[in-house]
């Protein structure tokens, strides 16, 4: 089997309250508590989003992932830059 190639959005997470290039969906989920983040270690943030399958968790660098549905989803950064190409 062969995946089909499937166009998507992302960005790389850095974790930093200011970062800048976010993306507007990524905003927008964050409106609907859809996203959020938490500073229980405040030197590693965690991005806890609310998927299909339940609460992801996306560390500093993972890259955050807008499906061809709409879906949000984290991706570990050697597996993203592994799987997909600009």
């Amino acid at each position: 089997w062969t995946k089909k190639p499937i166009e998507v959005e992302a960005f790389q997470w850095t974790g930093d309250v200011n970062q800048l290039g976010e993306p507007e969906w990524i905003v927008e989920a964050m409106y609907q508590d859809l996203v959020n983040v938490t500073h229980d270690d405040y030197d590693n943030p965690i991005l806890l989003i609310m998927t299909q399958e339940g609460e992801m968790m996306a560390k500093q660098g993972d890259y955050i992932i807008k499906g061809i549905k709409g879906e949000i989803y984290p991706c570990d950064e050697e597996i993203f830059l592994t799987s997909y190409e600009r």
